[in-house]
């Protein structure tokens, strides 16, 4: 499920093909589940992309100290298995393989050095674009990505704040969450259908979610953030 040699990016491959759409989906993914699945499909489509990226985050900035977040090994492992089986989604290890603390807009240029020329859209839920404002690097990143935003359920509508060039794009609403996700495996109720099976039986077996107690980082990671 990780990769044979660690440190080196799931994507690699790929960096050698010209690629000149790239869309990059971003999150503390803990775990991944049905709605990314959604959202990435929606994206190629809708954005006509050549590829949409996973990028399973390392240290959240925002985040760190306010929930313990399963280990890196795990969420990757995790994301790899979301992805299986989908045409044009690969998952980057990226940020992972950066360490520190994860920035959009740092992860941007380096796609940018990677494959140049690329246009790279950053794919966020609305419940995020209203926060746009308290990420790192901002001037940078309004410059050299498209935002690219879709409505989740309870945010529908919102939008970035003002300054903020973006497209929208028309993806399903599922009431579907991470967090809800675990709330339901503390509370000892079933998560069938809101991860694909794979996830599904990696979280049973790995006993995520279950008492809190879990294995996690010795920081905290999470979602790309700024």
């Amino acid at each position: 499920m990780l990769p044979d040699e660690p440190g080196q990016p799931l994507e690699s491959a790929a960096v050698h093909t010209v690629l000149k759409r790239i869309g990059i989906l971003g999150g503390t993914f803990d775990p991944p589940h049905v709605g990314h699945v959604v959202a990435a499909a929606a994206a190629l489509y809708e954005l006509d992309l050549d590829q949409v990226w996973l990028m399973t985050a390392n240290v959240p900035w925002q985040k760190v100290g306010t929930r313990p977040v399963t280990s890196a090994p795990d969420r990757l492992a995790m994301v790899t298995l979301l992805a299986e089986g989908m045409d044009k989604v690969h998952v980057s290890t990226l940020e992972l393989d950066r360490g520190g603390d994860s920035y959009t807009s740092d992860t941007v240029e380096e796609l940018q050095a990677q494959h140049p020329g690329a246009q790279v859209f950053v794919i966020i839920g609305s419940d995020v674009a209203a926060l746009l404002d308290t990420w790192k690097k901002t001037a940078a990143l309004k410059t050299s990505a498209t935002i690219v935003v879709y409505d989740r359920p309870g945010s529908v509508g919102a939008t970035p704040p003002d300054g903020w060039s973006f497209r929208r794009i028309d993806v399903p609403q599922l009431a579907v969450s991470s967090t809800d996700i675990r709330t339901r495996r503390l509370e000892g109720r079933p998560i069938d259908g809101m991860v694909p099976p794979a996830v599904l039986r990696y979280i049973i077996d790995r006993r995520l979610y279950l008492d809190g107690d879990d294995d996690v980082d010795a920081a905290p990671q999470g979602a790309i953030a700024g």
